[in-house]
């Protein structure tokens, strides 16, 4: 096993939760983050041309929203987000639309079902099932099926790359190989067992060892495609989340497949976000040169 995929045995318990549990760094998240990005999710769905709680599957929260802009061809930014597979709902993150419908981008934000009512394996699963269901429904949706580029944040990033590993010709024979143009997993999780280790989360979680290696990246689902990606962390954020991004860029970027690295500066797990939609920012950058087929930021 390689040096990245052990690294995390140096850790005590104390320290893997102050590595992972980036809530407990936040005492603000309940009355200032989430709230904060809720009213500005709720004032994004009143004042866009939206399409809201589509049912793209049987779970409860199998359910994504449509953000659009003006034109039916534009390339899409279809988004997954975070919350360590077992919190939030994608309703907090309507507010990632405005800034990139207003830069003539489409949006589509994907709900799932959370553990424990279901498995990180069910998740990654009910996440293919959302990309095959948009790239088929497109048209109805107002969207253009060959330009979809997936971004994900934290648990999200994990989603986002197991996207980007699926063999979709595999997972349904009327699927395009190259379904996904471009990805962007944000502070993404790639190796999963640190994350079992630290008792906090997992004990919403439930992952057993067998799982960690399944559903990691790392060791089980490399990229299934040469469609560039752009890996990117908040240049405040802890050790292990700069280790985890570092070492998906390290074992996978090849002479064919593109891989950026980005550090957003001085910003902690939760304020890259608010760093990704402030359109003057460097992020909000590369991310429509991602979406335009531009190519990472290298």
């Amino acid at each position: 096993m390689s040096d990245h995929l052990t690294f995390h045995t140096r850790f005590s318990p104390d320290e893997f939760d102050a590595q992972y549990n980036l809530r407990a760094g936040r005492p603000d998240y309940e009355v200032t983050v989430i709230p904060g990005w809720s009213r500005d999710s709720a004032h994004a769905r009143a004042t866009s041309d939206c399409s809201l709680d589509i049912r793209y599957g049987e779970g409860e929260k199998q359910k994504l929203d449509v953000f659009r802009c003006a034109d039916t061809a534009a390339p899409t930014l279809v988004y997954f987000h975070g919350g360590y597979w077992q919190r939030g709902d994608k309703s907090i993150y309507s507010f990632i639309a405005p800034p990139f419908v207003e830069a003539g981008f489409n949006v589509v934000v994907i709900g799932y079902d959370l553990c424990p009512s279901v498995t990180i394996t069910r998740i990654s699963e009910e996440a293919r099932e959302a990309m095959s269901f948009v790239w088929r429904n497109a048209g109805a949706l107002g969207i253009n099926p060959d330009r979809f580029c997936v971004m994900g944040h934290s648990a999200g990033g994990h989603i986002t790359q197991m996207m980007m590993a699926t063999d979709w010709p595999a997972f349904d024979d009327d699927l395009p190989s190259d379904l996904i143009k471009s990805g962007i997993p944000v502070s993404p999780l790639s190796y999963l067992e640190p994350v079992r280790l630290t008792e906090a989360l997992n004990a919403g979680i439930r992952m057993d060892p067998a799982e960690a290696q399944a559903e990691s990246p790392m060791t089980k689902h490399p990229p299934g495609t040469n469609a560039p990606q752009l890996v990117v962390v908040g240049g405040a954020e802890t050790d292990e989340f700069h280790r985890q991004a570092r070492m998906y860029v390290e074992k996978y970027e090849t002479a064919d497949r593109k891989m950026g690295l980005y550090f957003v500066p001085d910003v902690d797990h939760f304020d890259e976000l608010n760093v990704l939609v402030d359109p003057a920012s460097p992020f909000f950058k590369h991310t429509c040169d991602m979406l335009q087929g531009k190519g990472p930021k290298s």
